[in-house]
């Protein structure tokens, strides 16, 4: 089903996603990725404020290439998700709802997904061109060290993904390839 989606993503609009999906987000989403999550955990562990309030926002696990002149943003894929793995149950606990990027989540970002009620998206990998077409705004927020790994705050229309996996733990990656059996 194709269903348009506004920000922030709260746990009722969650709720009514289903894997399968196809989504377009409109409103400010954040981008992360592997140094920025690792950064982030470690300033939790020391008693500190994460740089944006997660709470009923989406990630994007982005880290996009330099602007050319004119652009907003560079190219705007999606990165590896499992590589947020050991960040993403910690981030969810604190109220993250919405997570995008591309492959397979592990058993225990899908148990905290169930019992957080979140929901995780795909976003077409190699069509990072094509994606930031979508993105209006870009601001970085936190950690300009990090480079293209810093925390942006984006404004995104129209930016289309798809449910990967819902909040009642339903995975595309798994029931996917199963329908793609029984058509042949």
């Amino acid at each position: 089903m194709e269903k348009r989606i506004e920000t922030p993503l709260t746990k009722e609009k969650v709720e009514e996603l289903r894997a399968g999906d196809y989504i377009y987000l409109t409103g400010t989403i954040y981008t992360a990725r592997d140094a920025a999550h690792k950064r982030m955990i470690e300033e939790l562990s020391e008693g500190k404020k994460l740089p944006f309030d997660v709470e009923d926002q989406i990630v994007y696990y982005l880290g996009p290439t330099p602007n050319r002149e004119g652009q907003v943003i560079g190219s705007a894929g999606p990165t590896t998700s499992s590589r947020m793995d050991k960040y993403a149950p910690t981030l969810l606990d604190k109220g993250l709802t919405g997570m995008i990027g591309k492959g397979k989540r592990n058993g225990d970002v899908i148990n905290s997904m169930k019992k957080n009620t979140a929901v995780y998206f795909a976003a077409v990998g190699g069509a990072g061109a094509l994606l930031s077409q979508c993105i209006k705004k870009s601001e970085v927020i936190a950690y300009d060290d990090l480079g293209t790994e810093a925390i942006r705050k984006l404004y995104v229309e129209d930016l289309p993904v798809i449910t990967v996996i819902d909040c009642k733990g339903n995975n595309l990656y798994e029931t996917a390839p199963q329908e793609y059996k029984i058509l042949n």
